[in-house]
C-alpha cells in the first residue's frame, strides 16, 4: 500500500485539479468526497430486527381465505422504562469511555492516505449510554417477553412458504427511540389425510379391487366441496390417474382453480377363498382359450 494515490487508483486523473474549487473534496486525508461517500450512513435511530412465525392452515382455509389466529412469544419494549432500561425517574448517562458515540475510532497516516479503523466501545457495548440504576422489571435489558396473540388475513390460494408481513410486530429496537421490526407470518399447509397439495392441485390416492378395475364402477370421492360421484372406467390400469378439471385450490392473484388428480391403485387379493380361487382359475381358463 506505500504510495498509493488517488491517481494510481484513477489511472493518473487528478480529481482534485477537475473538480477543486467546485464544492467538491476528493482528498483522501478523511472527511472528503470518498469518506463521505463509502462510509455506512445512520439515518435516524436503529429499527428492530425482523422475526418469522410459521401458521399451519387446512386446506379448506387455503380454498376460502379468510382470517387466522397467530400466538407467539416475542421481546418488547418494557412498559415500564419505555425502553431506557434504567429505574423510573432516571436516565441513563453517557459513557464517557466513547463520548456516547458506542465506538472507539482510531487513525495512522500511510502515505499520505489516512486509514481509521472503528471498533465496538467494550465499556458500554456499543450503546453509548450506561445505565446505573436499573429498570426492576426488565433488569436494565430494556425489553421483556411477552405472550402476543394476532389475527392475520390469509388470503383464498395463499401458496405454500408465502410470508405475510405485519409491519411492527418484530424484535423492538436497540435504541429507545427507535421502532420495532416487522413480523412475516409464513403459511403452511396443515397435512391432509384425503390430498396431497401441489401448487394449485391436489392429488388423492383411491384403491379399488381388481373386478372394478375389469368392469368399471362409480366411487364417491373427496374434495374440498363434500364427495362426488366419478365414473371409473372398465379396463382401468393399476397406477392410472384421472384428472377432475377445476377441483383444486384457487390461484392465488388469479380467477382460475387448480384439479383434483385422483391416482388408482388396484387391488390384487393376496388370500382367496375356495369358491373365489374356482372362480380365477375358470377365467384363466376362458382368458387362455379366447387368446388361441
Amino acid at each position: 500500500m506505500a504510495g498509493f494515490t488517488p491517481e494510481d487508483l484513477f489511472g493518473g486523473i487528478n480529481f482534485d485539479e477537475i473538480f477543486g474549487g467546485r464544492g467538491f473534496d476528493f482528498g483522501f486525508g478523511g472527511g472528503g468526497f470518498f469518506d463521505r461517500f463509502f462510509r455506512p450512513r445512520h439515518t435516524g435511530p436503529a429499527r428492530g430486527e425482523n422475526i418469522e412465525v410459521m401458521v399451519q392452515i387446512p386446506l379448506e382455509r387455503v380454498a376460502t381465505g379468510g382470517k387466522e389466529t397467530v400466538r407467539l412469544a416475542r421481546p418488547q419494549t418494557c412498559p415500564t422504562c419505555q425502553g431506557s432500561g434504567a429505574k423510573a425517574g432516571t436516565q441513563p448517562k453517557r459513557c464517557e469511555a466513547c463520548s456516547g458515540t458506542g465506538q472507539h475510532v482510531t487513525s495512522r497516516k500511510d502515505a499520505g492516505v489516512t486509514f481509521q479503523q472503528i471498533t465496538t466501545c467494550s465499556t458500554c457495548r456499543g450503546r453509548g449510554k450506561l445505565i446505573e440504576q436499573p429498570c426492576a422489571e426488565c433488569g436494565g435489558h430494556r425489553e421483556v417477553e411477552r405472550e402476543e396473540t394476532l389475527t392475520v388475513n390469509i388470503p383464498a390460494g395463499a401458496e405454500e412458504g408465502m410470508a405475510l408481513r405485519v409491519p411492527g410486530h418484530g424484535l423492538p429496537s436497540h435504541d429507545a427511540s427507535g421502532t420495532a421490526g416487522d413480523l412475516y407470518v409464513v403459511i403452511r399447509t396443515a397435512p391432509d389425510t384425503r390430498f396431497e397439495r401441489d401448487g394449485a392441485n391436489l392429488w388423492h390416492r383411491e384403491e379399488i379391487p381388481v373386478a372394478d378395475a375389469v368392469l368399471g364402477t362409480r366411487l364417491d370421492i373427496p374434495t374440498l366441496n363434500g364427495p362426488i360421484k366419478v365414473t371409473i372406467p372398465a379396463g382401468t390400469q393399476p397406477d392410472s390417474v384421472l384428472r377432475l378439471k377445476q377441483k383444486g385450490l384457487p390461484e392465488f392473484g388469479g380467477k382460475k382453480r387448480g384439479d383434483l388428480f385422483l391416482r388408482l391403485n388396484v387391488r390384487i387379493p393376496e388370500k382367496l377363498g375356495t369358491e373365489e380361487r374356482k372362480l380365477w382359475e375358470r377365467l384363466r381358463t376362458v382368458v387362455k382359450a379366447e387368446k388361441r
